[in-house]
């Protein structure tokens, strides 16, 4: 790692030998489900943008940054953690308590009981990097969605390190986006929403192509709008020392819903959707669901620019590093239009090849980072991963990071020789039938169905095939066998209380 003893500071921040160090102000915005050709920086023509691009505009955009996990808990703690998903402790989605038949039974009862909501914790003595930058001296704070353990677990945001939280405890709860209760720190407080589970359908008779009929379903609280407020009223209170700010949006995660003016913006701008979406399972009905889903991500882009402002106003704009990403690939679900707007981008954008899955387009994640004017800006190929945020953040903060899974990518940053680089890239997921990939330079190793007898993988030379489209695992097997021992070296087993649907075993081969 390029981590520094605790007592030292990094030394790219001394104007001169003599000069206090202000160590950077450090704030994370990860979407959820945000594709890799969501954003106008990276390629998208009809989802403005135009906050977002101007932060690329004047940083470093990456062209290979990966998640470390397809879906939302595991990619969030092994951005916690550090630890690939070979190595974390949450490897799936899974409900910290047991999940009820009837969905409307069960939400009433998550409504009624705020001990029963939550995901699947981590062991209380996890080191994290909200943790690591309290001990740097930092004030932390995340805002969003959390989805990674449940109210007594001992694995709240303020038990993992964070000083101020509001938002989501419960990732299932965060499909509205107005719910009538969201948490600040350990206690849910009221929204002025009135509750109403995602089961709810429109109502009998109801046209499904008139707008009003949709009214019950947006109501007063937009619950991004409630984050921000308090996200910018904490920056406010905490800008005079250093801050790290984990702002965990869930835009444009399902159910797809934004202020109806801002809808209809694009709703003008796109034409009328003659489908709308009457049944959407764990999700309301939606009448636009390209416009609401173009207006979400527009609503948070907003958002940057108010925030940008904020800091500008308060003297540290230039001394904040931000970082715009998402935490997996695109949704494929009906409120989900990942092929409509070409969310992949470059890479494939499909059922099956985006979230829950190690495609490129479940994987790659846009990744921009703007450092004031400190920059040079300009694209960059690293090619690493979400396990490189802490030991990157230990370097920034000036301390050393927790045993972890990443490296360093501040040389790149500052426009120096990475000279740190990953051996490989490692991947292992159990939904599906079972997932693994390796990524060694070029190379990209892919073995799907990994539960099933006989499983193969496939290899994909990324430079000339990004669209995984030509298995030419027959024409290297000196490759595959390779990537099948990075495999080997990069699983390791759970602890013994995790679930079975935690669990994956590396196939023979």
């Amino acid at each position: 790692m390029l981590a520094l003893p605790l007592a030292a500071a990094p030394a790219f921040l001394n104007d001169c030998a003599a000069a206090p160090v202000q160590k950077p102000n450090i704030i994370y915005l990860m979407f959820d489900d945000l594709g890799y050709g969501d954003l106008g920086c990276y390629g998208q023509q009809q989802i403005e943008t135009p906050n977002i691009d101007a932060l690329a505009a004047r940083g470093v955009v990456f062209t290979d940054m990966y998640t470390a996990c397809p879906l939302s808990a595991p990619s969030r703690c092994s951005i916690l953690t550090g630890r690939h998903s070979g190595h974390s402790q949450i490897r799936h989605n899974e409900e910290a308590n047991v999940r009820l038949e009837d969905p409307e039974a069960l939400f009433a009862r998550m409504a009624a009981d705020s001990t029963f909501e939550g995901q699947w914790p981590l062991l209380p003595e996890t080191p994290t990097i909200a943790r690591m930058m309290k001990g740097a001296g930092y004030r932390t704070a995340m805002v969003g969605k959390w989805g990674l353990g449940n109210p007594g677990s001992g694995s709240m945001p303020t038990d993992m390190g964070f000083d101020y939280f509001y938002g989501f405890i419960c990732q299932m709860l965060a499909h509205s986006y107005y719910p009538d209760m969201l948490w600040e720190n350990d206690h849910r407080v009221p929204t002025g929403n009135a509750y109403m589970p995602i089961t709810r359908r429109l109502d009998p008779g109801a046209d499904p192509y008139d707008i009003r009929s949709y009214d019950k379903f947006n109501q007063k609280n937009y619950s991004c709008d409630l984050m921000y407020e308090r996200m910018e009223k904490w920056v406010c209170d905490n800008a005079g020392e250093p801050f790290f700010l984990m702002w965990t949006t869930t835009v444009p995660h399902s159910t797809v819903q934004a202020p109806e003016e801002e809808v209809m913006y694009y709703v003008r701008k796109l034409g009328e959707e003659k489908t709308p979406v009457t049944d959407g399972g764990w999700y309301y009905p939606v009448l636009y669901p390209h416009s609401a889903y173009a207006a979400m991500v527009t609503h948070i882009d907003r958002q940057v620019g108010q925030l940008v402002e904020k800091l500008r106003e308060l003297g540290v704009y230039d001394n904040t590093v931000f970082i715009v990403t998402s935490d997996n690939g695109p949704a494929c679900n009906s409120n989900s239009p990942m092929e409509y707007f070409r969310s992949g981008g470059p890479f494939k954008c499909r059922k099956g090849w985006g979230k829950s899955s190690l495609h490129e387009g479940g994987i790659r994640m846009p990744f921009v980072v703007a450092w004031g004017d400190r920059l040079t800006p300009g694209k960059t190929d690293y090619v690493g991963q979400f396990t490189d945020l802490m030991p990157t953040f230990a370097e920034l903060a000036g301390v050393e990071a927790p045993e972890n899974d990443g490296v360093s990518f501040v040389p790149t940053l500052l426009g120096k020789e990475q000279e740190q680089q990953h051996e490989y890239l490692y991947w292992e997921f159990p939904g599906g039938k079972g997932w693994f990939a390796v990524r060694w330079g070029d190379w990209k190793g892919l073995v799907k169905k990994a539960t099933e007898a006989g499983a193969k993988m496939e290899l994909f030379n990324l430079r000339e095939d990004p669209r995984e489209s030509t298995d030419v695992a027959a024409d290297h097997p000196e490759v595959v066998a390779k990537l099948w021992s990075f495999i080997e070296a990069g699983h390791s087993d759970l602890p013994a209380a995790s679930p079975d649907r935690f669990k994956l075993a590396v196939p023979a081969h």
